[in-house]
Order: structure tokens, then sequence, then C-alpha cells
């Protein structure tokens, strides 16, 4: 799967342009990554990705998803996983149940709950899998919320932010463990931030409102 925006423009109803003819390209297992102040339209524009932008907001360009145009497609078709600055979990559902719900409609019956363990052993997490989210770390929720979006089967990644609320000594090491896992999905990944250091190294970086340069 590759992800390709071409000639993307982003507007508030307003008129006031937040992003102008933005093309970019990201192949299978990399992390592109969007950097830039609040309200620049980071998260805008994974919404428009996503299939999710406000009505406030207008676009002109095309999201294409492995050669096919998605630009028009209902969001739940467009196969976009994103994680999200807060974990999201399911508070009434223990931890195994949080990754078996994201599970495609065709895994049925003992085969989710059998798929949750497997992938909570495969990063050596199996010991959760009964506990509740308000029973374990901030750290080990957003591994959680990771989880649980790659067992959906994205076809593309969207990152909003998602290492803005650990503390600076989780930080980097659970950067690091989401890029190894993005790797392994071989999905290409959108990650915005605020933080150059969250960019994965050698990866390319847009500035906004500046032209994009390669880091």
């Amino acid at each position: 799967m590759t992800l390709c925006l071409k000639n993307l423009s982003i507007n508030k109803r307003s008129e006031e342009s937040l992003i102008r003819s933005f093309t970019l390209t990201v192949e299978p297992g990399d992390v592109a990554c969007v950097m830039g102040p609040s309200g620049c339209g980071k998260s805008t524009l994974l919404n428009v990705i996503a299939g999710h932008l406000n009505k406030d907001f207008n676009y002109r360009g095309e999201v294409w998803l492995n050669n096919k145009n998605i630009t028009n497609v209902t969001p739940h078709e467009r196969g976009v996983g994103v994680l999200f600055q807060d974990d999201l979990l399911f508070p009434h559902l223990n931890v195994w149940q949080n990754l078996a719900f994201a599970l495609p409609n065709e895994v049925k019956g003992n085969q989710r709950k059998q798929l949750a363990l497997e992938s909570l052993n495969n990063v050596n997490l199996a010991s959760l899998a009964n506990a509740f989210p308000e029973q374990i770390s901030g750290g080990q929720r957003a591994r959680i919320s990771l989880i649980r979006m790659l067992l959906a089967k994205p076809k593309v990644a969207l990152l909003d932010e998602p290492f803005s609320k650990l503390d600076q000594s989780l930080r980097k090491q659970f950067r690091d463990w989401v890029f190894e896992q993005l790797t392994q999905a071989n999905i290409p990944a959108l990650l915005v931030t605020h933080d150059q250091a969250d960019a994965p190294t050698n990866s390319t970086i847009y500035l906004w409102p500046k032209e994009s340069q390669h880091a």
C-alpha cells in the first residue's frame, strides 16, 4: 500500500487557507512526518485522509491509496487506522476484549479472543489480558491502543501526536516501539507533531508554513 496526497489544499469556510497544494507520497513501511504549531492544519489533514473533515472546512485535491482514488470513498471503506493522543480504550472492556473489538467482522467466535491474546503475547503484554484500562499504566494503554489499531488491518496509519501526553522517560521507548510495529506491518504511516524529536530518523519532514525539507 502506498499513500499519495495530490495537490491538496484545505481552507476554512471563512476562506482562510491552512494548506496549499500539498503533495506527498508515503511508501509501505515508511513514516512521513508533518510538523507545525497548533492550528496550522495538521489534524485537519488527517481528517481529510480519514474522510472525517469537519463541515467548517473544505478542500481540493485527491487522496490515493494503493493506486486507487479514495477521495470520495466513505470513511469506513477507506481502511484508515488512527492513533490519537488519548488511548480511547473502552473502560467497560478488559484488554483482550478491547483488542477483539477491533478485529474484522469475518473473524468469528473464539478466534477473536485467540488472536487478541496472541497479539498481546507477541509484544510481551500477555499478563495484561484480563486487566481493565483503569488498572494499567498510561504507557501500557498507549501500547494497547496501537495493537488494537493494527489488529483492524488498516491500509494506512495516521498518528495524531500520540506521544505528546507521555512522560519523557517513556516517550522515546514508546515512540521507537511504535515505529518498529508500523515497519513490521508494512503499511504507510503519517505522523503529525509539533516536536521534531518525535520524527523517526531519516524520515521526510514537512514543515508548515515553510516548504518541506528532508531530515
